[in-house]
């Protein structure tokens, strides 16, 4: 029986609504039925078995958004193997971390790169890589289109992997958190029910599917309930703003409804057939809250999760929507503070991964002994239950809906000639959530910010990459010595904002 494997879900609600639109590109261009799904799941797991990939094995993906990204995606679940997403930001030296820490049996990537990760593979013993552009075309697409469409789905434990994200913390290096099947449908049935997800509804998706917002919970949702989903490669405002009117249902980061809002068309009668706005991944400004519903009437759903986790909390989806809040538990997820208020927040539920990859240690600190996961988030939780953040214990930054780690940054840059040492932070950003920022002292005369900026390019994915870069003469320290990162934050708390820069 394969009924353990979450894709085995996705195959009922495919086989009972074969000739119902799937997925449409925003224009109008592409159509894919629910049985086009199915067929292509099946060719891909076959390909991906030709390759040599087999249940249990990991499969790492580095390519642009596609529909056959999402092919892929489903056929690595329906062969029982393990998915790992890779930002497609990441560089090769970045890339060469997870493929050593995954030992995978097959690297999907572009097929601009495929030269210099079949060197890697070959470095790290990986069987085989194929790749995949994003106009869906490549040596995996070629192999799938020469297959079988009939595959049958691999049996598979609710408690076997079907994911490995790796997610950054504050000390040593990434972390892959383990992601199960049975993971994953508790998160997509729970929030299908809590949101009201249908048959009826048109997603909007202009998310990235190598992140747990577009994959896990955008994608699954909707294919759990058979809702249609309207496609776009990127975010795109106007874009979007066209395709509303043919839509009920959006989900999107902070930066999605500040750049919606800097729309003139954004008005109540461009979203007449919204549903519901949902936001996540990084914290929503209370104005933004509050100025989307002046203009639209829609009051956005913020909601709160994390890689390991899945969604954790929501706003209801009748009742009020607080800015600010991240709402409640989702229903058989238990939260709650360590010690007094503001805490740190701990959660436990079938919603929680497994444990890190290889990290048996890291995993049995992040725990508690009654099992509770300790998110590392600041949180208060008043008296009705309603859940709110107010910071993170974890030196972690989120940057358009993207977690930055700054030891990473900040040995890049203590590594470039003149620069004495640095810190890394992030302050309010109008458009990002957070903005990454460099405080650095000189040993020698720096090169210019833009130099700086251009140096670190070469090195590190580009939201990492600091937005702005100060010089001090030494960094504020306590007396054991420690850097005061939220003396700095203070200092430049305004340093995005337009009437002036700090400095």
């Amino acid at each position: 029986m394969s009924a353990g494997n979450f894709y085995s879900r996705f195959a009922q609600v495919f086989a009972a609504n074969a000739e119902r639109t799937a997925i449409t590109s925003a224009d109008g261009a592409l159509r894919l039925s629910f049985g086009d799904l199915a067929h292509a799941a099946a060719r891909y797991a076959n390909a991906l078995a030709a390759l040599g990939v087999e249940a249990g094995d990991r499969v790492t993906v580095q390519v642009e958004k596609s529909p056959e990204s999402v092919f892929l995606y489903l056929a690595v679940m329906k062969l029982g193997a393990v998915y790992q997403p890779l930002n497609t930001a990441y560089t090769a030296a970045e890339v060469a971390y997870f493929v050593e820490d995954a030992a995978p049996k097959l690297i999907v990537c572009d097929p601009s790169r495929q030269q210099e990760m079949r060197a890697l593979g070959d470095q790290h013993k990986v069987f085989a890589v194929a790749n995949l552009d994003h106009r869906g075309e490549g040596s995996l697409a070629t192999l799938a289109a020469t297959m079988d469409g009939r595959h049958d789905t691999a049996a598979r434990d609710a408690d076997d992997l079907a994911g490995l994200l790796y997610t950054s913390g504050t000390t040593g290096r990434s972390k892959g958190a383990m992601i199960t099947h049975g993971n994953l449908a508790s998160n997509a049935e729970t929030l299908v029910a809590l949101w009201r997800i249908t048959s009826g509804d048109r997603l909007l998706h202009a998310l990235p599917v190598f992140h747990v917002h577009g994959l896990y919970v955008a994608l699954n949702t909707a294919f759990l309930a058979a809702s249609e989903i309207v496609w776009f490669s990127k975010f795109d405002a106007a874009a979007m703003l066209e395709a509303m009117p043919r839509a009920t249902l959006m989900m999107g980061v902070p930066t999605f409804y500040t750049r919606l809002l800097g729309e003139d068309r954004l008005t109540r009668e461009a979203c007449r057939t919204m549903r519901l706005f949902i936001s996540g991944s990084a914290p929503l400004l209370a104005e933004t809250h509050q100025a989307f519903a002046a203009r639209t009437g829609h009051a956005i759903l913020e909601r709160y999760g994390m890689t390991e986790t899945g969604i954790i909390t929501s706003n209801p989806y009748d009742g009020e929507r607080l800015p600010g809040s991240v709402g409640f538990a989702l229903p058989g997820v238990a939260v709650r503070i360590n010690g007094s208020q503001p805490g740190v927040i701990e959660v436990k539920g079938p919603n929680v991964f497994k444990g890190y990859w290889r990290m048996p240690e890291k995993t049995r600190e992040d725990f508690t002994e009654d099992g509770y996961f300790i998110t590392g988030d600041v949180g208060v939780i008043d008296e009705t239950g309603r859940v709110s953040i107010v910071g993170r214990a974890r030196d972690l930054i989120i940057s358009g809906g993207f977690n930055v780690f700054p030891k990473e940054i900040e040995e890049v840059l203590d590594a470039l000639p003149g620069v004495g040492e640095s810190a890394v932070i992030g302050v309010p950003h109008p458009d990002f959530g957070e903005g990454v920022v460099a405080v650095v002292t000189a040993r020698a005369p720096l090169a210019p910010e833009a130099e700086i900026v251009a140096a670190l390019s070469r090195k590190l994915a580009r939201f990492k990459v600091p937005k702005r870069i100060f010089e001090v003469a030494e960094l504020p320290r306590n007396a054991m010595g420690k850097v005061q990162k939220a003396a700095l934050r203070r200092r430049y708390a305004d340093c995005f904002k337009p009437a002036g820069r700090g400095g």
